[in-house]
């Protein structure tokens, strides 16, 4: 190859090359933004989930204290003490409540030792404490994959930034073969990268 052909294949890699790191550091920076937004939604979600389920087991405890109070009642024959228990019954437990009883407990030995261990006993607050749990959980699998991409992206950097350093070495190589070798190592670290950055999902920002 002539010193005029291999300058002018050294400038055309130049300039490629310039292009692809450019572009594959922006990449890189958008994923990066990507992870770091995922990562603060998992953390208020958690958060947010920490406050629904401290607020759920609250409303546990009232409804055992409540029941406790009902059966230290009943123990006690206080009717009216009962119905007094029974009637400040939240609204949650008393499907499972009713069931518990429907079950015969003080006669039937196979029965439920407690109504909150029978499916009935539901919490609004607790299911809902669950779901941000999985979103919380989601959103920081997301932010992993964002990360993963932002270091693919910044492996394309440093491969085009390779092909950049050879390209213009290439041009200053005295030996015209010591040169053309440099000049095609530049080409191959370009094509290398090249080819790992259209495997890689593109973030096109917001």
């Amino acid at each position: 190859m002539t010193e005029r052909r291999r300058e002018l294949v050294a400038a055309v890699l130049l300039a490629l090359a310039t292009v692809a790191t450019a572009w594959a550091a922006y990449q890189a920076r958008q994923w990066t933004g990507e992870q770091s937004q995922g990562y603060s939604r998992a953390t208020a979600t958690r958060i947010e989930g920490d406050r629904v389920a401290a607020f759920a087991n609250r409303q546990v405890q009232i409804d055992v204290a409540t029941f406790i109070a009902w059966i230290d009642a009943r123990a006690q024959d206080r009717a009216s003490l009962a119905r007094f228990c029974r009637a400040r019954f939240r609204p949650e437990f008393q499907p499972a409540f009713a069931a518990w009883l429907a079950s015969r407990p003080l006669q039937d030995g196979a029965a439920a030792a407690t109504p909150f261990t029978l499916p009935q006993y539901r919490l609004a607050s607790t299911a809902r404490a669950e779901r941000l749990e999985r979103t919380a959980a989601a959103a920081s699998d997301e932010a992993k994959d964002a990360n993963g991409r932002a270091d693919n992206f910044m492996l394309a950097v440093v491969l085009c930034a390779s092909s950049l350093a050879f390209a213009g070495f290439s041009v200053r190589a005295g030996a015209p073969r010591a040169a053309n070798a440099v000049l095609g190592l530049a080409a191959l670290f370009l094509l290398a990268a090249l080819v790992w950055t259209a495997t890689l999902p593109v973030h096109l920002g917001t």
